[in-house]
């Protein structure tokens, strides 16, 4: 599969360093030269110094006969007339980086297909639906919806008194007949090793694990696993940049009570017009002082996204000592997701993996209808469209020759969500979830194709 980036940024860079460990034929197109030299030292890609506007570079770079254009400089208008350019000569799909959310609301009248554009990405929407979806399920550290959560993935660390601990995953079954969740994935504390349950895996205390989960499910495993069901209400965000104003808006729409802090004067001003029914404050957000004036400790939920990953950490930690129950905090060092348990922040969001897990899916083979991956586990969960020509088509999930190293979760089948067990037969219309480690996707897809 042959793919373009043009922009090598933190999302371009991010986005080849991912695609080169797939094997894959990437070019990465940019204007800065310290950049590209950087890019080619360390990932096996080609580069190509230039403006990905013209012409002449695009078809230098092959355009006509590539897979996938992915353009995400940091431009919008650029990304999306070079997405138009790209398809017109030839290149089978774009995708676009854009900055205007209101070019991927339903009720948007503009067609950017009909431009060339196949699909617009958002890096700061895709971190405005994490936080949000985060607060909704406000006692996990990870939460994912399949199809408006007609299946729903949900992280959790287990504690001494959960039931199913020093059971393994069959006993636990046996013992919950009635549950309508799966365990798909699970780590060790102190280890960096995904695992992939199977029926003798031993659930242990302080196991970070992930189930799929149905809507009804969700109260299960609060009930399970000790956790108690706060419901969010007041909303403290720091930071009025474009990810704050997003966040900040879809919150106030649903009703939370919002207090948004920015550091810079105009910035603030700008924020009171954008946000009639905010409550919009300048100054700044490290200043435990002004936290304090602002009664912090009566916030249900303290979310930080400036542009700054220290300040966002440190600002998390201190709402924390005063016992606001959710902290969020927006990063960009990979690196952080490590530290977000040990340190006490609830959860870390980035904006480079949200948006290459969205991109993802459009170079998996088979009919990938979404994707994601799960913060500090080394594991991607799949949701595959059967069709009749799947090898999994009209097969039992028992008898499918499916490697211990990735699992089936659930199932959407006529819209609605299932957790199936061995016993179920898949069909051409179904809509399967796999949750697998990255040395079992190419077999996975084999399957679905």
């Amino acid at each position: 599969m042959k793919i373009i980036i043009a922009g090598a940024g933190e999302v371009g860079f991010h986005l080849a360093k991912l695609l080169s460990f797939e094997s894959l034929d990437i070019t990465l197109i940019d204007t800065d030269k310290e950049r590209l030299n950087y890019a080619e030292s360390h990932l096996d890609i080609k580069t190509l110094r230039g403006n990905a506007g013209s012409l002449q570079l695009i078809k230098e770079a092959n355009v006509t006969t590539s897979d996938l254009f992915i353009a995400v400089t940091s431009e919008e208008s650029t990304n999306i007339m070079i997405c138009s350019l790209a398809k017109q000569l030839g290149c089978k799909r774009t995708i676009a980086r854009i900055s205007t959310i209101e070019y991927i609301k339903e009720d948007c009248c503009i067609d950017f297909q009909k431009l060339g554009v196949d699909e617009l990405i958002s890096p700061e929407a895709l971190a405005a639906t994490e936080i949000q979806q985060l607060l909704d399920q406000s006692a996990f550290s990870n939460t994912y919806e399949f199809d408006e959560g007609e299946l729903t993935l949900i992280g959790t660390t287990l504690g001494p008194n959960v039931p199913f601990v020093g059971r393994s995953v069959k006993e636990a079954a046996d013992f919950f007949p009635d549950l309508h969740f799966m365990p798909i994935a699970l780590q060790r504390k102190g280890t960096q090793y995904s695992i992939i349950p199977r029926g003798d895996t031993v659930f242990e205390v302080d196991d970070s694990v992930f189930f799929i989960t149905l809507k009804e499910g969700v109260e299960e495993i609060y009930k399970l696993a000790g956790k108690t069901k706060t419901p969010i209400k007041d909303v403290l965000i720091l930071g009025g940049g474009k990810i704050g104003l997003s966040t900040a808006r879809e919150l106030s729409e649903k009703k939370f009570n919002v207090t948004l802090v920015e550091q810079n004067k105009q910035r603030a001003y700008d924020l009171v017009e954008e946000l009639p029914n905010i409550m919009v404050i300048h100054g700044d957000g490290r200043s435990a002082e002004l936290l304090e004036e602002e009664n912090i400790e009566s916030m249900d939920a303290f979310i930080s996204v400036t542009e700054n990953s220290e300040t966002n950490i440190m600002s998390c930690l201190m709402a924390k000592s005063k016992d606001v129950k959710r902290t969020i905090a927006l990063v960009e060092n990979m690196d952080y997701f490590q530290l977000s348990q040990s340190i006490g922040i609830d959860t870390l969001i980035n904006k480079k993996l949200l948006t290459a897990n969205t991109i993802f899916r459009y170079i998996r083979r088979g009919d990938v209808l979404d994707m994601t991956t799960l913060n500090n586990l080394n594991v991607e969960i799949l949701e595959f469209q059967v069709h009749e020509s799947s090898k999994v088509n009209g097969l039992k999930i028992r008898d499918i020759d499916f490697p211990r190293t990735a699992t089936i979760g659930g199932v959407i089948k006529s819209g609605k969500g299932m957790i199936v067990l061995g016993d179920y037969k898949i069909e051409a219309g179904d809509r399967v979830v796999v949750c697998c480690l990255p040395r079992s996707i190419k077999r996975i897809e084999s399957l679905f194709l």
